[in-house]
């Protein structure tokens, strides 16, 4: 029978992703590959340069396959990174929020996380290519939540607390925006407090905002948040339930524009791009390889 081969991959570690220690996991990744023929190399990001030591570690090392230890802003980094080399990667939920990873079935429990490496299936996905430069793999969008991102990480909040937190400040002084979205030949105009670019389903504090998404369809969703209470906000921490439909609009497509009247809060994959009044974004469809469990298809 022919033989399963050996692997080498390099595992891109954020120590300080959800303000958790990640020894534990560099623990479980050695143990785990001393029983596999397989090999582990470990790379410890710094939050300095990392884009341009993953590229020189890979240069070096000549992986086989690429894998993110951290929360969503670690799997982007090494989404790009695989992009760029043509690797598969694969994704260990370590950090606060970890959207990406609960999207392609990955378990919280390390051991079985890990197993997906080297048993998982290879599928490609899509991905959302924003203004001609910015990777979106999961859920992008402005207004409220970018608004909140940006408090959280101005303020050091991590996790849903810290993201509620920031809720009860942006709430307070939140208005409606005036939105002008072109979703192929389609023009309307909105007054919405969120618009999402989502290539996903769900956020990575549990909120479903987008239950009919699909990372693999060679599409993407816009999702507006027309109407917007306190209590339906707070589903994003606790409740885990989707947003009322009566409240929201679902456009699918594959390329959309958008124009606010005036300057609004901007996010991708949970990181603050600061205040825009235009934006572009493409799909790119099944761009990115990710390791997936076994028999389990893309959400």
């Amino acid at each position: 029978m022919p033989q399963n081969p050996t692997l080498r991959f390099l595992f891109a570690i954020n120590p300080v992703s959800g303000g958790t220690d990640k020894s534990d996991w560099e623990t479980q990744i050695k143990a785990f590959f001393e029983k596999t023929p397989h090999s582990a190399d470990l790379l410890t990001l710094t939050g300095e340069n990392d884009e341009q030591s993953l590229r020189a570690r890979i240069g070096a090392l000549k992986p086989d396959r690429l894998v993110a230890v951290g929360g969503d802003g670690t799997v982007k980094l090494v989404a790009e990174a695989a992009l760029e080399t043509n690797l598969p990667m694969g994704v260990l939920p370590a950090g606060s929020a970890n959207g990406m990873a609960r999207e392609l079935g990955i378990s919280s429990t390390p051991a079985e996380a890990l197993t997906v490496l080297t048993e998982g299936k290879i599928t490609p996905i899509d991905t959302i290519l924003i203004d001609d430069h910015d990777l979106c793999l999961h859920l992008s969008d402005i207004g409220l939540n970018a608004q909140l991102v940006k408090h959280a990480q101005d303020n050091h909040w991590k996790g849903k607390l810290g993201y509620a937190r920031a809720a009860f400040r942006v709430l307070v002084r939140h208005r409606p925006m005036r939105v002008r979205i072109k979703v192929d030949e389609q023009v309307v105009q909105r007054d919405a407090f969120m618009v999402v670019l989502a290539n996903a389903r769900v956020y990575g504090t549990g909120a479903t905002i987008n239950p009919d998404g699909d990372l693999s369809d060679g599409r993407f969703e816009v999702v507006v948040l027309r109407h917007l209470s306190f209590l339906e906000f707070l589903k994003m921490f606790w409740r885990f339930q989707p947003f009322d439909p009566a409240k929201t609009e679902i456009f699918h497509t594959t390329e959309v524009r958008m124009e606010t009247k005036h300057r609004v809060s901007f996010q991708v994959d949970g990181e603050y791009r600061g205040k825009i009044k235009q934006l572009s974004a493409v799909v790119q469809p099944g761009l990115l390889r990710v390791l997936m469990p076994p028999g389990l298809p893309p959400a």
